[in-house]
């Protein structure tokens, strides 16, 4: 299954992850979990996130917008900010999250 993910923020940059499974279980395939697990890979979403950035991470995220809400896409958000890398920035960030439908 293929899904697409695009994620950007001030501090973070913008990137583009295709949510293949990876052998070394990568970014991507967390990506990929977390869209399987609480949302519907063949829908698309946007979800804006504030999370606090520290020791090279976010935590304490919370959806501050969602296109999809009762999709599962918030939850799906939450889990990947789990997984991006915030290389030592501090302090309250917003994460724009983009889902894109499976193909």
């Amino acid at each position: 299954m293929k899904n697409s993910i695009a994620i950007a923020g001030g501090i973070i940059g913008s990137f583009l992850i295709a949510g293949t499974s990876l052998a070394d279980g990568g970014f991507s395939a967390h990506v990929s979990q977390c869209v399987e697990k609480f949302a519907n890979p063949a829908m698309g979403a946007s979800v804006m996130l504030e999370c606090n950035a520290a020791d090279g991470k976010l935590a304490d995220c919370k959806v501050v917008e969602n296109s999809a809400p009762g999709k599962g896409f918030d939850k799906a958000a939450t889990c990947v900010a789990s997984f991006i890398p915030m290389a030592g920035k501090t302090g309250t960030v917003r994460v724009p999250v983009k889902f894109q439908p499976a193909a």
